[in-house]
């Protein structure tokens, strides 16, 4: 018993000679202790979130081959590749120096191209803020793919990435969002609210997307001679559901991510971004049900997204009831949109000008009617003047971009190619080398678009124009 109590003598003051050495803890290096764990929580949000933004390429390709031709997949999944790989470089040298970096005048930034900016130990954030930033504008420049879908020469699309990424993109992102790093943008000064980029996003590639449909003109035999619309069907209804579930899952990181910050509030922007997803999903069934007489499933699927990209701008600074009437209301707008632009005879294929541009204007109004700070005729001339400034920069700089390119290098395929199908003609392969290559057409006077259509008993599958790859 003695010796117990020697050891536990020696000990207890061997450990007061080690506390001794140690300073007592202050209430400023609790908070310093505090604030790098939070700092570290922030990085780690911000990354996570990132990598399901960039998972949303991978739905993106999925619902873009699944509203077109089998003969066209191989085609689909290079262009959302090197859209994605080329508009990483260009973002890197480019693009994020004149969306982020210093300026005196609010129209673009001059500093922190190439990465410049990181200096090291103690500027990491900017590795973090870029990588988040990249995969935005990588969201941007593929919304265009599936509008140009089916006829659009590989080099004239690689050309169209380099450009929007590097320089149409960045420049009216740093009128919306240059202050979250070094810049400062005109439009926000405004007091312009567009959280996570129904507009800075979305409707700069919709209305990119809307720029590149009008050059190139629609798809062979889309529209007949007496002026009839033929609905030309994707071949994968599963695949462009597959597509849509990954974006839902995606736009988990687009909305909640854009806080950058790990906090309670991206419980509500959770919740709002799924509540507006639903509410539009439910009322473009019920429109196209009642509009074509069956519950749709391309406009269906396209009003899930609608309404995604309705709620992107307000995700967080609306009531979960408001991103409900948002995700509604869009569900509503992207079927009478496709429908519009069917008319008009403007070829989309999968209903991107609908529903990231036209959608995109809707919920980046809506950010402003529904604000949780009160309805003001101001902050709805805001959110105008940025819907506004939008299509007028990004509109006809992609249309000349698009013409250029058309001179340049050429931006539609042969007739020849085209009805061949571009996996061959462009790519020297077939998506699917174990089945033969059909189509079926779809009953007469539908127009639902976005690559899926009704068919009737009476109605027999055709072949292709040509049925090899």
């Amino acid at each position: 018993m003695k010796r117990l109590l020697t050891m536990l003598i020696f000990l207890l003051v061997s450990a007061s000679f080690c506390w001794a050495g140690d300073e007592p803890p202050t209430a400023l290096s609790n908070k310093e202790a505090i604030d790098l764990v939070q700092t570290h929580a922030n990085f780690l949000w911000t990354l996570v979130a990132a990598a399901l933004v960039f998972f949303m390429q991978a739905g993106f390709a999925l619902v873009e081959t699944g509203f077109t031709r089998a003969k066209n997949a191989i085609n689909i999944i290079m262009k959302n590749l090197m859209d994605f790989s080329i508009g990483t470089i260009a973002f890197w040298a480019i693009g994020f120096g004149l969306m982020f970096g210093a300026t005196s005048t609010g129209w673009f930034g001059t500093t922190g191209f190439f990465l410049s900016d990181f200096m090291g130990e103690g500027t990491e954030w900017i590795l973090a803020f870029w990588m988040f930033q990249v995969v935005f504008c990588a969201t941007a420049a593929t919304i265009v793919s599936g509008a140009m879908a089916e006829r659009t020469k590989f080099v004239g699309y690689l050309c169209y990435s380099v450009v929007l990424s590097a320089i149409i993109y960045p420049i009216f992102g740093s009128w919306a969002w240059g202050s979250l790093l070094n810049g400062e943008g005109w439009l926000e000064g405004l007091g312009f609210i567009d959280f996570a980029g129904s507009t800075v996003v979305h409707s700069v590639g919709g209305w990119a997307a809307l720029a590149g449909a009008m050059v190139l003109g629609p798809r062979i035999g889309k529209y007949t001679k007496d002026g009839r619309i033929r609905p030309i069907l994707g071949h994968n209804m599963p695949l462009a559901a597959l597509g849509v579930f990954i974006l839902w899952l995606g736009w988990f990181g687009f909305n909640p991510g854009s806080t950058t910050t790990a906090d309670k509030s991206i419980a509500m922007i959770f919740v709002n971004t799924n509540l507006a997803a639903a509410a539009g999903a439910i009322l473009a069934l019920a429109m196209s049900w009642m509009k074509f007489g069956k519950p749709e499933v391309g406009m269906s699927l396209n009003g899930a997204l609608a309404g995604l990209v309705g709620i992107t701008a307000g995700c967080a600074n609306v009531t979960p009831g408001s991103a409900i009437i948002i995700g509604a209301v869009a569900g509503v707008v992207v079927v009478y949109s496709v429908v519009f632009f069917d008319k008009i005879k403007i070829d989309d294929p999968v209903g991107a000008i609908s529903v990231h541009g036209v959608c995109g204007a809707w919920g980046t109004l809506a950010a402003g009617i529904f604000d949780m700070g009160g309805l003001s005729l101001k902050v709805i001339g805001v959110q105008l003047v940025g819907i506004g400034a939008c299509f007028l920069w990004v509109f006809p700089m992609a249309f000349l971009m698009f013409k250029l390119i058309d001179v340049v290098v050429g931006l539609r395929v042969s007739p020849e190619e085209e009805l061949e199908g571009l996996d061959w003609t462009e790519h020297g392969g077939t998506a699917y080398p174990d089945f033969e290559v059909s189509s079926y057409t779809a009953s007469p006077g539908f127009s639902g678009g976005s690559g899926s259509g009704k068919r009737s008993p009476a109605i027999k599958p055709v072949p292709e124009m040509s049925t090899s790859n």
